[in-house]
């Protein structure tokens, strides 16, 4: 045998024990540890957290020290939290992958939980956009707990005087996640044809009503349940999944945002525009490993082949854009809607119920 040859099989035999090292290191999960116990005379608050990956029974409500701000950071007195699909693959550690950024065997951060809504109790001295008394809203870690420490500059505005609390507290992620993908991934223009794959869901909601405020031709996509809501939020055609299939009607759109994944890239496509976009939200790929990375890594891969824009992005948390969906909803051109509504004692069930797939809109958690 040539020695290329015989370095190549070294080569690929070395990746193949690399990659099933990683693979048994991300698969492996610790035992429980004890609750925690916070130092004597500490100033704590009541927080769910989780120290070992599993079903959501690993969830605690414990006493735990109370957030101390930095300089350019406020202190939120929570109001209500909202869980979102995120919070029920942290606890599961799934996919593994996701355990090389959020730690092997165990979580690194015990906090759960991103939106919120509460009043500001305290400021740090270069804080300049919030005051002690302030109502806001918006996303931070560890949500799921009395208190929240935030960046002025990224997480948080001013809630709207015309919504509660817990409706502002369901808008974080999926308020943030549906403006982005419509306006900055989706590149929406008054008069484009948009269709919202899974329209009663969280992401679903707002970005009905959101491309309602650009200007489009809005069409949602539900279960028949739902027909009614998803009408009601201002779609201009709402289509019922369990008795027609989208991608084979005679319609073409400018735009899909597909926060679901049930059908083929293939099928997706041949529903947009030549010059369309497809924005991939959500997906219902599932594997222990890479689970629903998969498909938003092959449209990445399809992209440059051909003329449809696929798209796929995180969303990102930031004043300005907070600031537009309270400005939204100040004037009335978008509401959160909400499914259920959970104690902080019952967020494992909340999880539980959202770890489901069968919540409509968005699972609120009360906390005050």
């Amino acid at each position: 045998m040539k020695l290329r040859y015989k370095i190549g099989i070294g080569f690929l035999a070395v990746v193949a024990l690399g990659l099933t090292a990683l693979a048994i290191a991300l698969s492996y999960e610790s035992e429980c540890p004890p609750p925690a116990t916070t130092p004597a005379g500490a100033n704590t608050m009541k927080a769910i957290q989780y120290h070992c990956y599993g079903s959501p029974v690993v969830l605690r409500l414990e006493n735990v020290e109370k957030p101390t701000i930095a300089d350019d950071q406020i202190l939120v007195k929570v109001h209500a939290a909202s869980a979102n699909p995120l919070d029920w693959h942290y606890v599961r550690g799934e996919p593994y992958l996701m355990r090389l950024f959020v730690g092997f065997g165990a979580p690194k951060d015990p906090r759960l939980g991103v939106d919120f809504a509460g009043t500001v109790e305290a400021v740090g001295p270069r804080v300049t956009r919030f005051n002690p008394g302030d109502e806001v809203f918006g996303g931070a870690g560890g949500a799921f707990a009395e208190y929240i420490k935030v960046s002025e500059r990224r997480g948080v505005a001013l809630k709207p005087d015309n919504i509660s609390f817990e409706h502002a507290a369901a808008v974080g992620v999926a308020g943030i996640t549906a403006l982005q993908g419509l306006r900055d991934h989706g590149r929406l223009q008054p008069g484009h044809k948009v269709l919202i794959n899974g329209a009663s869901g969280g992401v679903g909601t707002f970005a009905v009503q959101i491309a309602k405020s650009m200007g489009a031709e809005v069409t949602g996509v539900c279960s028949g349940r739902n027909v009614e809501m998803v009408r009601s939020l201002g779609a201009d055609h709402v289509i019922d999944y369990s008795k027609e299939n989208f991608t084979e009607l005679n319609q073409r759109y400018d735009v899909i945002l597909d926060n679901v994944g049930n059908h083929s890239l293939g099928d997706l496509r041949r529903a947009l525009e030549p010059e369309g976009t497809l924005v991939i939200v959500g997906t219902s790929s599932t594997g222990d490993f890479v689970g629903p990375l998969w498909r938003p890594l092959i449209a990445r891969m399809m992209d440059p082949f051909v003329s449809q824009n696929l798209e796929n992005f995180m969303a990102q948390f930031s004043y300005e854009d907070l600031n537009l969906l309270a400005g939204l909803m100040r004037n009335k051109e978008m509401r959160p809607v909400i499914d259920r509504i959970y104690p902080l004692s019952e967020v494992p069930d909340a999880i539980r119920y959202s770890e489901s797939g069968h919540a409509r809109a968005k699972i609120v958690i009360e906390v005050r």
